[in-house]
């Protein structure tokens, strides 16, 4: 028996009740209820269906940190990862991680409170600080994630008054944050401004917010913001940019959507996230009008109920942005990598889909296909995944590459050749 298998055993005797492997069953067998197998049944038969389409999601365990080379559970080799958000190559990085550390020592893992009972700490009113002035806004208000700041938004901003006009790919964050409120709601077709020109023409509400990703996550392509901006002014509206897969490294410095077109502050308002370029590690923020910001600190509920940032987190963030607002060296190594990629897999034959973009989804059709297709560039030691329905239409299954500003073009390099033979291989080229 392992140390803490004894520890165990001997805490369980001192409260003077010993219990067996066939108590344990018992405990266990207790929940079998005629409801609870019921319920059990059903899960599995959609789990069955899942399976059937091949379109079941296998979690593929990694046993070291987030980086371009990482282990998996099962293998003695080294993998190369082309399939996180680790646009800056920071998640692990020495400098970030050190000042993580040092804040857990001087500010402890957590706050054990929401922020309004007592829950701000001065590293965390420093971070939304940085964020203004990264963004070029007047405040920020920081979340557990992007997808609170989604949720935490329309509802505490919008009424039955006013409406939304939402692309019809926009993430489930801005999805189910639009479900929660009670505005109008119109979708419009996939960066179609005609068909939003259009609804927004017929709308008469007191406030009109048209909401988009800047960048679409599994797509890769970008808002059509002058356009979207342009249509704004013309019928009143206010713009929302979700620019999660953008902030730290889309645009000449890595200011996100905006920058990229050139057009920096002309957005109203925007969410993003600290989890992937900013850090990789967890938290999301609204960035804009100081009004909106305060308001959402006094109705915004994923903000009023749940716990603040833990302090390394905030502080792992915030040394990326003193990074980010040094120098643009990572940005143009990320948009170098993006270029190197996207220029040699046209070549081979493949279909990449976006623009310009690290998010390079090489194109399949098939979710069978997909799946196996990533099997075999595991097997040669690159890590990416297959997407399919429900993720991305159907019919529109994919690999979705990732370029980091931490691949070296040796890396790239490697990944290209792999793709070229599993694409023969499997007559995704010839």
């Amino acid at each position: 028996m392992s140390l803490f298998g004894q520890q165990i055993r001997e805490f369980i005797l001192s409260r003077g009740k010993i219990y067996t492997p066939a108590t344990y069953r018992c405990i266990q067998l207790s929940t079998n209820t005629a409801a609870n197998e019921n319920f059990r049944k059903i899960v599995q038969n959609q789990l069955d269906d899942i399976q059937k389409a091949g379109t079941y999601k296998k979690e593929r365990i990694i046993v070291s940190p987030q980086a371009t080379t990482i282990s998996v559970e099962g293998s003695n080799a080294k993998i190369l990862n082309f399939c996180a958000n680790n646009y800056l190559g920071l998640a692990s990085n020495a400098e970030v991680v050190g000042f993580a550390k040092k804040a857990l020592d001087e500010y402890g893992a957590g706050l054990s409170s929401v922020r309004f009972i007592c829950g701000t700490q001065n590293i965390h009113k420093e971070l939304e600080r940085k964020l203004s002035e990264f963004h070029q806004r007047e405040d920020t208000i920081l979340y557990a994630s992007c997808f609170d700041a989604n949720a935490g938004i329309f509802e505490a901003v919008l009424s039955p008054e006013d409406a939304i006009f939402s692309d019809e790919l926009n993430h489930a964050s801005i999805i189910d944050g639009i479900r929660l409120c009670r505005a109008q709601k119109a979708r419009y077709a996939h960066r179609d401004m005609r068909d939003l020109e259009e609804k927004l023409r017929s709308s008469d509400a007191r406030i009109k917010m048209i909401v988009t990703d800047g960048v679409f996550s599994m797509d890769g392509n970008v808002a059509p913001l002058p356009e979207i901006f342009d249509l704004a002014e013309k019928y009143n509206a206010l713009t929302f940019v979700d620019d999660c897969h953008a902030t730290g490294f889309f645009g000449p410095t890595g200011r996100g959507t905006e920058e990229f077109y050139g057009m920096m502050g002309r957005c109203d308002i925007i969410n993003s996230t600290l989890g992937k370029a900013l850090g990789g590690a967890a938290g999301g923020y609204t960035t804009g009008p100081r009004e909106l910001v305060d308001l959402l600190r006094q109705k915004s509920r994923p903000y009023l109920f749940s716990n603040s940032l833990p302090p390394p987190v905030v502080a792992s963030a915030a040394k990326v942005i003193d990074m980010l607002m040094g120098s643009n060296t990572l940005t143009a190594r990320v948009q170098s990598n993006t270029k190197r990629f996207r220029d040699a897999m046209t070549k081979a034959g493949f279909t990449i889909s976006g623009m310009d973009h690290p998010i390079s989804p090489v194109m399949l059709g098939d979710a069978r296909l997909a799946s196996v297709f990533a099997d075999e560039m595991l097997k040669r030691g690159i890590y990416v995944i297959g997407f399919s329905y429900p993720v991305v239409p159907k019919g529109k299954a994919r690999i979705r590459v990732q370029l980091s500003a931490a691949h070296t073009e040796d890396e790239i390099d490697q990944a290209v050749a792999a793709f070229i033979e599993v694409g023969k291989q499997l007559k995704v080229i010839s």
